[in-house]
Order: C-alpha cells, then structure tokens, then sequence
C-alpha cells in the first residue's frame, strides 16, 4: 500500500472525513463520495490509512509510564449519567496538592487518544481526570463509529453535568488543589465553553475548535479563556466572530489562535489531520496557560 503524505491528499477529502466524523453523512455515502478521490496513484485503502484514527501506533505517553500513577476511578454524576468512569492520573509519588485539569473527549467517547491527553496533562504536572461521556451506556466500545453512534443516544446538556460533576470530584480530591482548568476537543471544545459559562470556579478553559457558547451566557463566563481553531475549518470558526465579539462586549479575557492551513482536529496525532507543528505548539501554548492561571 502506497504510504501517503498530507499534502497528497485534495482538502476536499478532509472536509469529507469531517463531514463524516460529525454524522453529516453516513458511512456508505462517505466511502461512495471517497471513491472519486482514488485517482493518480491514490486507492481507497491507503486513503482510508491516513485518514482514519491508528492509536496503536500513536500513543505519546503510555498507560504504564512509570513517571505517572494512572488508573480509572468512578465518580457520581447525580444531574447526568449516574456513575461515570473516567482516567485519572498524576505524576508518580506526588507530594503536596496539584491543581487539575479535566481532558474532555470529542463525539466518540474516551478513545485512547483523549487517555493519552490525559497522561500528557498529568507528565506536565497537573492531577487529570478525562471522564468517558459514553459509561452509562457500557462506555467507549473500542471502535470510532459505534462510539459515535453510543454518544448521540445521550442528551448534549446531560453529558455537560457529567463533566462538572468531574469538576466537583477533582475539588475534592486530596491531591488536588482545588485550582481546576478543562481542556476539551471538538464536542469537547463545546463542553470546554460551556463550563466556562456553567462553572463559576473554573480558573481556565481552553476549547480546541469548540462550538460557542449562547450569546447571551457569554456574561457569565468568568475563567479566562484559550482558543484554538484550524483555519481551514470553516464549519466551526463560522461561530467565532459573533462569539468574539460577545467576549469583547461583555470585558472577558480571552486569547485566540488560528493555525494556517490547519483543519478541524488538528491536535489528533491519530489521524491524517494532525499537524504536528501547529499541535506541538497550541499544547506548549495550552500547558503555559494552565501554569499561570491555575494558581
């Protein structure tokens, strides 16, 4: 099979796989609309390869990494889903209190990609907690599309409680400082918003390409705020001009970045729209925004 690169691949087939990812087309009208790209050398098979997640072989921080303790604990989502299983980890014989950071999934439930966010948090020396939306339905199933599918069956504003209650059992916890900021991807990106909105503790937020919040929430928004969006995704950042301009009226403290020639889920390491310049970069730019405000 052809191994291929970003650049051979027509943006037309990014925007498909988007349009795809986010239950716009169902699978048989991706794979027809897919076959008109397999031309000059191009197949379906080794477009598919680039285009689709490969966790096995992009995993940054393994589950074993001997700098961490990391395990699964259960929490209580009483507004939400009930019992919630989320990763939690921190770094390995942690002496004092840290201050936390909730990694939140995109549409797909706790992939390991979103673990693998967590690890990363909790290497830079934040107590992390990534919840998986999709527990009270058996939890993430292992595969994209079913995870997909599971996490439609659930209420938007239900998954939201799950994620501030992880809020609240981050507070709580002993090693955790009560200095909490959310991290969020895509759907995750929204719920990042959201608690900014919902939580009026939260001390920073940082939604990677995430839909806006109300309008006429944005008031009550008190975490300073770090955003991050692709360029060339339009779908999203058609939202960011009027949530900018509701940041700017109501005195908000913001900062936004947008990554040329980036697409929608840029950051994914597991995908064939992964950047890797533009995602190395917005995660220092993230870790250091965690550093100044989580204190």
């Amino acid at each position: 099979m052809k191994k291929i690169t970003k650049t051979d691949i027509n943006q037309e087939v990014y925007d498909l796989y988007d349009e795809y990812a986010h239950n716009k087309i169902d699978r048989r009208d991706f794979m027809e609309k897919l076959s008109m790209y397999a031309i000059g050398g191009l197949t379906i098979p080794s477009i598919l390869n680039h285009i689709m997640p490969n966790y096995e072989a992009n995993i940054q921080i393994p589950a074993d990494d001997p700098r961490l303790d990391s395990d699964y604990i259960i929490y209580h989502s009483e507004k939400g889903g009930g019992e919630i299983r989320g990763l939690l980890s921190m770094p390995a014989a942690t002496e004092g209190k840290l201050p936390g950071v909730i990694v939140v999934h995109e549409n797909r439930g706790l992939n390991p990609y979103i673990e693998d966010v967590g690890r990363r948090a909790a290497v830079a020396g934040f107590i992390s907690i990534a919840p998986d939306a999709l527990w009270p339905l058996g939890g993430y199933p292992g595969n994209d599309d079913e995870g997909r599918t599971m996490q439609r069956k659930r209420d938007k504003n239900e998954m939201l409680e799950d994620f501030i209650a992880a809020f609240e059992y981050l507070k709580n916890h002993p090693n955790c400082d009560g200095n909490i900021g959310v991290v969020g991807f895509c759907f995750g990106g929204w719920i990042s918003n959201m608690m900014a909105v919902k939580v009026s503790e939260l001390k920073a937020a940082v939604p990677f390409y995430g839909g806006k919040p109300p309008l006429e929430e944005v008031s009550q928004i008190n975490a300073p705020l770090l955003l991050h969006f692709g360029e060339l995704d339009t779908r999203v950042n058609e939202g960011w001009p009027s949530y900018e301009a509701a940041l700017k009226e109501n005195n908000k403290k913001y900062t936004a970045y947008i990554y040329e020639g980036a697409n929608h889920g840029f950051h994914n390491d597991t995908t064939g729209r992964y950047d890797e310049e533009d995602a190395k970069l917005a995660w220092e730019r993230t870790i250091e925004f965690f550093k100044e405000n989580l204190v």
